[in-house]
C-alpha cells in the first residue's frame, strides 16, 4: 500500500524537517476547519471568534510543537483539537480577566453550550479540574480534549489513542463523573 503524502509529512516532521507542516495543513484544512466549526458551533455561540480563526490560531500552537511525535493523521488531529483547546481557554482567561467578580452558577460537563465570551469563567473552571484529572488519569484526560474540546467521533478518538471505541465509551463516561465531581467542590 503506498505512502499517503499526509504520512510523508508525518515522517518528514518526525525527523525534524522545517516546512513540513506548512505543507501538511493544506491536506486536512478542511477537517481542521470542521472540528473547528463543530466546536465553535456547539459551544462557543455568539464569541468573536470564527472557525477560520481557530484553525489559524491552532495552527501557531502546533508550530511550536516542533518536537511534537505525531504518529498518524488522528493523532495530528487530536494535537489540533488540544491546540484549539488552548486556543479557547487562552480567551477565556482574557475575556475573564475583564470581568472579575461575578458569581459562579454550578457546572456540569456535557456536550452543551459553555461560551467563552460569555461564560470565559466555567470554561476556566473546566480547564482546571481537566488538569487536575491529568494528572492522575491522563487517558481519560485525552479522551475529553478529544471529545468535548475537538469534536473528535468516538471511532476517531479511538483511532488517535489506539484504544477501542469501548474504551473510548467507558473513559469518556469516568471522565463526566470525576469532572462532575471535581466541579462540584
Amino acid at each position: 500500500m503506498p505512502a499517503t503524502p499526509e504520512a510523508d509529512l508525518l515522517t518528514e516532521l518526525r525527523s525534524g524537517r522545517r516546512g513540513a507542516l506548512d505543507r501538511l495543513v493544506p491536506l486536512v484544512y478542511e477537517e481542521l476547519r470542521a472540528i473547528a466549526h463543530r466546536q465553535l458551533a456547539a459551544r462557543w455561540r455568539g464569541g468573536t471568534l470564527q472557525t477560520t480563526g481557530l484553525v489559524h490560531e491552532a495552527y501557531l500552537k502546533l508550530v511550536d510543537q516542533s518536537r511534537a511525535e505525531w504518529r498518524d493523521r488522528a493523532h495530528f488531529l487530536a494535537l489540533a483539537a488540544v491546540a484549539m483547546r488552548h486556543v479557547l481557554v487562552d480567551r477565556a482567561k482574557a475575556r475573564l480577566a475583564l470581568k472579575r467578580g461575578e458569581g459562579r452558577a454550578p457546572i456540569e460537563l456535557n456536550e452543551a453550550v459553555v461560551g467563552v465570551d460569555d461564560q470565559a469563567d466555567v470554561l476556566l473552571q473546566i480547564e482546571d479540574a481537566l488538569t487536575r484529572l491529568a494528572e492522575v488519569e491522563p487517558r481519560l484526560a485525552r479522551v475529553v480534549e478529544c471529545r468535548f474540546f475537538g469534536g473528535l467521533t468516538e471511532e476517531e478518538i479511538a483511532e488517535a489513542l489506539g484504544i477501542t471505541v469501548r474504551t473510548v465509551q467507558r473513559d469518556w463516561g469516568k471522565a463526566r463523573m470525576l469532572l462532575r465531581r471535581a466541579l462540584e467542590t
